[in-house]
């Protein structure tokens, strides 16, 4: 396992982190995450201490195919065009960050693959733990590569739904382990 309160280790690992964007940080928002600023605030911490960072986006599909158009119908305020500002994410986007837009629950996939290749190890944080962050998890353990789920980097639609996810993928150890941001840097972030 690796020991990421290493700064060698941390360099051979990515960091992927899922859907911090407008539409999830508004309180007025369907799609309002609990705890979202506490997570930003970590996530930006955590930035700092990894050379390979990711950021995905979630964007509406405007064919809503199959069963996306009656989970729209349910969500009817987030029906916004793939351009809308909505979507953009929260923080400035360094030069060196990648960024990958999906209109789907999981990042994983062949894009996320190619993006993270040569990397055995992912560090995800991001929003929603209970729906994107843990789908993403899912395939990325599928595909072979070890997760660390950063706790307090993470939101969820509701604190219980967060706890919930977070023991659902610690269920997948050593596949995935979660540790908070602290653990990780090995120093106080102010987080608890």
């Amino acid at each position: 396992m690796t020991d990421l309160t290493q700064p060698e280790q941390r360099s051979r690992a990515a960091l992927v982190l899922i859907d911090m964007q407008r539409i999830f940080q508004e309180p007025e928002s369907q799609w309002s995450v609990s705890n979202y600023q506490k997570a930003e605030d970590n996530i930006l911490t955590l930035r700092d201490s990894f050379e390979h960072v990711i950021w995905t986006k979630f964007v509406r599909d405007p064919q809503e195919t199959g069963a996306w158009g009656d989970y729209y119908r349910r969500w009817d305020e987030c029906r916004e065009e793939p351009e809308s500002p909505r979507w953009d994410i929260t923080v400035p986007v360094r030069e060196n960050e990648q960024v990958l837009s999906l209109p789907t629950f999981s990042k994983w996939g062949a894009d996320l693959a190619r993006m993270t290749e040569g990397y055995q190890h992912l560090v995800v944080a991001g929003v929603a733990t209970d729906c994107c962050v843990l789908s993403t998890v899912l395939g990325a353990v599928d595909a072979g590569k070890h997760v660390t789920v950063v706790s307090d980097a993470c939101g969820g639609a509701t604190p219980r739904a967060h706890d919930q996810a977070l023991e659902l993928m610690e269920l997948l150890s050593p596949m995935v382990t979660v540790r908070s941001s602290e653990s990780i840097l090995g120093v106080p972030t102010g987080s608890e």
